[in-house]
């Protein structure tokens, strides 16, 4: 069995309030676990009002199978975020 993360980092350019950030997470979240259901979650800078971290996860037996699912994931991520995406990183974790 394979993990796969996907960690992504937006900059919320003029946002101010958590209300706005929250919305903007909760959008992207809902969009994200319905197209490809895959787990996600916001992971750090909860209190920032102007950051937003997501990681996503998958569970796969293949590697390259993952690695497809979270490269669509990413591209969809950045095409309907209005967001700029500042970081995007994806691990694998082997475990038996």
């Amino acid at each position: 069995m394979i993990i796969g993360v996907l960690t992504v980092e937006f900059e919320l350019h003029g946002n101010d309030s958590l209300k706005g950030k929250r919305r903007i997470a909760s959008s992207l979240k809902t969009k994200v676990r319905n197209t490809f259901n895959v787990s996600i979650a916001e992971v750090r800078n909860q209190d920032s009002l102007t950051r937003l971290s997501l990681a996503v996860v998958s569970v796969s037996n293949s590697e390259r199978h993952l690695q497809s699912r979270l490269d669509k994931c990413l591209a969809m991520m950045e095409a309907v975020c209005p967001e700029e995406m500042t970081y995007s990183d994806i691990e694998f974790f082997a475990a038996e």
